[in-house]
């Protein structure tokens, strides 16, 4: 494993990407068609709408801009446009993106006009495209690749199968140094106990479980005497065999391999900072919500383990489909990267469906396109904390 590399993009501070796109971000909602008409006028640009950014306040606002400034910040990213309605907060966003030492340039249509802010934006756009083509792949250590997942659709394969494939890599990626990442704070009930023991010490594991029972508080106590079915679990979770919270939460912990420890918890889009290891998100169990806030915190690729079937992509994080359903795969195969359904059948162990999943990784990373990419899925969804103002 120690040995093994993949040829990545290095940006100014330091960090691996294995994309190399050039951003258009929206401040807010309104600027979502200007930021489209850039990415329509200039090849090589994506543009990133989104619902938010107008009238938030408190939590639900710093969660906003930590989650559009690491979304700029990401290592796939290269470099940025930013074009927000005013003049003040769409500097804010270029003035966080900065930090990592990449081209960011900000645009306000306020004063100016959308059809001048189109004009002056494409010509810049245009000119950082020609910058980032140019750009070198260099052979980067694996150790280097940040990792995020999550699991999506589950059924009773995901539990047996996909996600402790999964498992076995966040092993072999946290034995050599790797930052890897998971989350899912609803989706973690019924088994919270034995995830905070799988902390690595008692007062990361109290952490955790403050965490999981603000959700229960926030979330659940005001709306315990509603219908919560079809919500955790879900109807694909429920036609897949997992007829209770419990035996999805103990299949989704699979995710984290035998031997790894979380070694922090995170908020929301919140990059981490006790060097590498493994560390907790506090996420949505929704899925583009969830891959959103771990693409804003720093990770490069993505690992989705699925039962019967979930078609999540990322605009800027590349996001790889493991599957151990017979059916999914025959039904549901151009979403899938890779099939692991011959564990079930005896004919694979989990370290080789481990092994096997690490290549595709490294395929992923040297820049072979994912299902979800191919397909064109870019869902890019902000979480949301309050009411608007």
């Amino acid at each position: 494993m120690s040995n093994k590399t993949f040829m990545g993009y290095r940006r100014e501070n330091g960090r691996v990407g294995i994309r190399n796109h050039v951003v258009v971000l929206p401040l807010d909602d309104l600027s979502n068609a200007a930021c489209e008409k850039v990415a329509n006028n200039i090849e090589g640009c994506l543009a990133l709408p989104h619902a938010y950014g107008r009238l938030q306040f408190g939590e639900d606002l710093e969660l906003f801009f930590r989650t559009l400034i690491g979304t700029g910040c990401n290592p796939n990213v290269a470099a940025v446009i930013v074009i927000g309605i005013e003049p003040k907060w769409t500097g804010r966003i270029v003035d966080g993106v900065k930090t990592t030492g990449k081209p960011v340039e900000g645009f306000a249509i306020e004063g100016h006009g959308e059809i001048k802010v189109v004009a002056d934006a494409s010509r810049k756009a245009k000119e950082l495209v020609q910058w980032a083509t140019e750009l070198q792949r260099e052979e980067c250590a694996l150790n280097e690749l940040w990792v995020s997942t999550k699991c999506g659709e589950s059924d009773t394969t995901s539990g047996l199968a996909s996600c402790p494939t999964v498992g076995n890599l966040i092993d072999k990626m946290d034995a050599i140094g790797a930052y890897t990442c998971f989350g899912e704070t609803s989706e973690i009930t019924g088994a919270e106990r034995v995830c905070a023991e799988r902390a690595a010490s008692p007062e990361i594991g109290e952490k955790f479980l403050k965490v999981w029972q603000a959700y229960m508080d926030e979330v659940i106590e005001p709306y315990k005497t509603s219908d919560l079915s079809e919500s955790q679990p879900t109807a694909g979770n429920i036609a897949g065999g997992l007829t209770t919270i419990e035996e999805k939460a103990f299949g989704n912990l699979q995710k984290i391999g035998k031997n790894a420890r979380y070694i922090d918890v995170l908020e929301p889009a919140e990059t981490p900072g006790r060097g590498a290891g493994l560390y907790y998100m506090d996420t949505s169990s929704a899925a583009a919500e969830c891959v959103t806030l771990q693409a804003a915190a720093g990770y490069a690729v993505h690992l989705f383990p699925t039962g019967q079937g979930n078609i999540i992509g990322n605009p800027i994080e590349p996001v790889i489909k493991i599957s151990a359903n017979p059916k999914t795969v025959r039904e549901m195969g151009e979403h899938i990267d890779l099939d692991c359904s011959a564990i079930l059948r005896g004919e694979m162990d989990l370290d080789q469906a481990g092994e096997a999943l690490i290549e595709l990784m490294l395929r992923t990373a040297n820049g072979r396109l994912t299902a979800a990419e191919a397909l064109k899925h870019r869902e890019y969804v902000m979480t949301k904390l309050y009411r608007s103002a």
